[in-house]
């Protein structure tokens, strides 16, 4: 069983660039080489995708071996498969890991005890149930990576095939 994912490097440091591929490649078992190029939402940082294929897992795997270092902002997700949910791990150096359960639609799927955990801090006063919600559906990450998110002229364009 497979499934295939995207790892998108919003911005590294350039003397972390070899690092990331090697720490990509141990994880898949094969030598890679991205595609570097610079990222205009922070001069001095460099973005690049890369598409993978592996046995689910493999995104975990991805974002564990990345997550280490403070000064990258990183996207990893894996499509559901027949025998796996989807994923999605987002980071960032303030934030730090968000981890999602991805549907076959492609929507959030958000664990039962998460959000009664959510609902009983809204009730405690410990903060407000959007806050909490917002944060369950990743959006404090979404917001701080979207400027990385758009690369500028040169960047390369993903089409989508399938309408769901």
């Amino acid at each position: 069983m497979t499934t295939r994912g995207v790892l998108y490097v919003h911005a590294a440091p350039r003397a972390l660039c070899p690092h990331v591929e090697w720490a990509v490649a141990g994880v898949l078992g094969v030598r890679v080489s991205l595609d570097w190029i610079r990222q205009p939402a922070a001069p001095g940082t460099w973005r690049a995708e890369f598409s993978w294929q592996g046995e689910p897992g493999t995104a975990s795997k991805l974002a564990s071996a990345l997550r280490g270092w403070h000064m990258l902002r990183f996207e990893v997700t894996a499509e559901p498969c027949s025998g796996a949910e989807g994923e999605r791990y987002s980071a960032t150096p303030d934030l730090g890991i968000f981890h999602a359960v991805i549907g076959m639609h492609g929507d959030i799927l958000i664990p039962e005890d998460r959000l009664r955990a959510a609902m009983q801090r809204a009730r405690k006063g410990e903060g407000d149930l959007e806050g909490e919600l917002s944060k369950l559906l990743g959006k404090p990450w979404d917001d701080e990576l979207e400027p990385f998110r758009y690369a500028g002229e040169g960047a390369p364009v993903r089409w989508l095939h399938q309408v769901v």
